[in-house]
């Protein structure tokens, strides 16, 4: 059976894990004021007027961050230090997670999000 909330997907990892997701959760609340939580693509996301905004998930060895290819591409510097893709990252279970650079991602994202709705009211 298919996971449908945040805290059923955080409730299947160790308790350790399970404290990480949550506090990667609040921070992601408290940066995008407004968003909404749901499961996309089978892990926990964030949507803000109707756009995915960012994903976060958890595996063996490491937290999958996923800002979209824009949030990785703005903080590239602060990044380098980590695996990651066009769209995601790793931040490995066994070095401290960057909270701050999380949030600060996340800001970033809710401007992008935000100036696009804009963009959207100006056209029509």
């Amino acid at each position: 059976m298919p996971i449908k909330t945040i805290d059923e997907f955080i409730s299947q990892y160790p308790p350790e894990v399970q404290t990480i997701l949550q506090k990667i959760r609040a921070l992601i609340q408290k940066s995008a004021p407004g968003a909404e939580e749901a499961m996309a693509y089978g892990i926990p996301t964030f949507k803000l007027n109707g756009k995915n905004l960012v994903h976060f998930s958890a595996f063996k060895e490491h937290i999958g961050f996923y800002p979209t290819p824009s949030g990785i591409t703005k903080f590239k510097k602060e990044l380098s230090a980590y695996e990651g893709a066009k769209g995601s990252v790793k931040f490995p279970l066994t070095k401290p997670i960057p909270y701050a650079l999380i949030g600060k991602i996340t800001q970033f994202r809710v401007k992008e999000v935000m100036g696009q709705a804009k963009e959207k009211g100006k056209k029509t």
